[in-house]
């Protein structure tokens, strides 16, 4: 079975009780990595110069504390494979029904693909 590493399970700590509990369900069936939790100013900055997001601080859901939104990866890691973050969307969306999360995709949003992220 796949188990959060440190860094993930720090990361992941940072969120939501709602996306914790959705993700250590998720982590039980798929391998996924968790690469975003909360972001301070300085790391949501960054994010939004290197182009990884379209919100300047503090208008991100990474922003709040316990954040609305992470971000994470089905592993190992292929950002080339759109189609395994597709697999790994409806998976969760699956595990987020069956646990009555409301979950939104960034695969879904109309203006920036951000197959990562999930936010409540």
């Amino acid at each position: 079975m796949p188990q959060f590493s440190d860094k993930s399970r720090n990361r992941l700590v940072t969120c939501e009780k709602d996306l914790q509990d959705l993700f250590n369900e998720v982590i039980k069936h798929v391998d996924c990595t968790i690469l975003d939790g909360h972001r301070d100013e300085g790391r949501q900055n960054k994010a939004f110069q290197e182009g990884k997001s379209k919100a300047r601080y503090p208008r991100s859901k990474h922003n709040s504390y316990p954040s609305k939104a992470v971000d994470v990866a089905p592993y190992p890691i292929d950002w080339e494979d759109i189609n395994r973050f597709y697999q790994f969307a409806g998976f969760v969306q699956g595990v987020a029904s069956q646990l009555n999360i409301s979950v939104k995709w960034g695969g879904e949003f109309k203006d920036f693909l951000d197959a990562p992220h999930w936010e409540i």
